[in-house]
C-alpha cells in the first residue's frame, strides 16, 4: 500500500514552505499619551491626497450651470456692493488707490481664507464614510480643503490683474513676497481648520458657528478699510489677528506705489505669523490626539 501511494506522488512538483515570501504586515494600534505628528505618513499617502484635492474641486462646480464662473462672479459682486457701500456712501478712505482695486486686492486672499477654513472644518464630517472604512492619515482630509482653494485664488487673481492694468496700476517690488503671504494664509486657514474639524466630530454646533465666526471675522480685518483708519495706537492689537498682516501684505504689495503708505508692514506680518504658527502646531496635536476616537464617534 505504501508502495502504490509513494508511486503516485512520484513525479509531482513540490513547494517549498521557505520558497513563498512572507508579506509585510502593518499592526495599526492607537497612540498613548502626547501624540506624534508623524509628518512623514502624510508624504507617504501624497498621491491620496492630490485624489482628495481633485475630488473636491470636481464636486464643488460639478453640475452647475456657470461652474468656474462663481470663483470670478463672487468676488465681483462683493466688490461692487462693498464699493458702492464703503467706497462712495460712506467715503472709506482707501489710501489714494481706487477704491474697487483697494478692496479687491483684499477680498482675494480673504475668501480664500474663508473658504478653505469653511471647507476644512466641515471635512471630517462630509467624509465619514470614508474615515470609518479605510486607514490613512485623517489629516488629509482638512488639508485637501485647504489646498483646493488655491485654484480659486489663481483663478481670482487674474481678475485682480486685468483690473490693475484698467487703473494703470503696476505692483511693488514687494510682490516677490506674494507667495509667502498665500502660505502665511493656508497656514493659518489649516491651523483653524484642524482645530474645528476635530471639534466637529464631537460637537456639530461647528457648522452653524463657523459662518457667523467669518462674517464677523471679516470685519474685524481690514478688508474693506485700511489698517491706517484704525490708528498707530490700535496697530499692534489688530495684527493680533493673523488675517490681517495677510491682507494688509497683499494691499501693500500690489498697490503700493499708488498708497499713501508705500512700506509693507513687517512686524504687522510678524505677528500674524507667529500667531498662526502657534495656532497651526496646537491645532495639529490636537487633530492627532482626538483623532484615535473619530471613527468611533463621527
Amino acid at each position: 500500500m505504501r508502495t502504490r501511494m509513494r508511486s503516485a506522488f512520484e513525479g509531482l512538483p513540490t513547494t517549498r514552505v521557505f520558497d513563498v515570501p512572507m508579506r509585510r504586515q502593518h499592526i495599526i494600534k492607537p497612540s498613548r499619551g502626547l501624540p506624534s505628528l508623524d509628518l512623514g505618513t502624510l508624504w507617504e499617502y501624497r498621491e491620496l491626497l492630490y485624489f482628495l484635492v481633485w475630488r473636491d474641486v470636481k464636486v464643488r462646480y460639478k453640475q452647475t450651470a456657470l461652474g468656474i464662473m462663481w470663483i470670478v462672479l463672487q468676488p465681483v459682486v462683493s466688490m461692487m456692493i462693498f464699493t458702492v457701500l464703503f467706497g462712495i456712501l460712506l467715503q472709506v478712505p482707501s489710501e489714494e488707490a481706487p477704491y474697487p482695486v483697494f478692496v479687491l486686492s483684499a477680498l482675494i486672499p480673504w475668501n480664500y481664507f474663508a473658504s478653505s477654513l469653511n471647507r476644512s472644518s466641515t471635512s471630517l464630517v462630509y467624509s465619514s464614510n470614508l474615515v470609518t472604512k479605510v486607514y490613512f492619515p485623517r489629516m488629509l482630509i482638512p488639508l485637501s480643503g485647504v489646498l483646493s482653494g488655491l485654484i480659486d485664488l489663481v483663478i481670482a487673481s487674474v481678475l485682480l490683474l486685468i483690473l490693475m492694468v484698467a487703473y494703470r496700476i503696476s505692483p511693488t517690488p514687494a510682490a516677490i513676497f506674494l507667495p509667502g503671504l498665500v502660505l502665511l494664509a493656508s497656514a493659518t486657514a489649516l491651523g483653524f481648520g484642524l482645530w474645528l474639524s476635530a471639534l466637529n466630530v464631537r460637537y456639530r454646533d461647528i457648522n452653524y458657528i463657523v459662518p457667523f465666526l467669518l462674517q464677523i471675522w471679516m470685519y474685524a480685518t481690514p478688508v474693506v478699510y485700511g489698517s491706517t483708519l484704525v490708528g498707530d495706537r490700535f496697530h499692534l492689537l489688530l495684527g493680533l489677528n493673523p488675517m490681517t498682516g495677510v491682507v494688509e501684505g497683499f494691499r501693500k504689495a500690489l498697490l503700493g506705489n499708488v498708497m499713501a503708505s508705500t512700506h509693507l508692514s513687517l512686524p504687522l506680518v510678524a505677528v500674524s505669523a507667529s500667531i498662526t504658527a502657534v495656532v497651526l502646531i496646537s491645532g495639529a496635536y490636537f487633530f492627532r490626539y482626538t483623532e484615535r476616537s473619530f471613527a468611533d464617534i463621527i
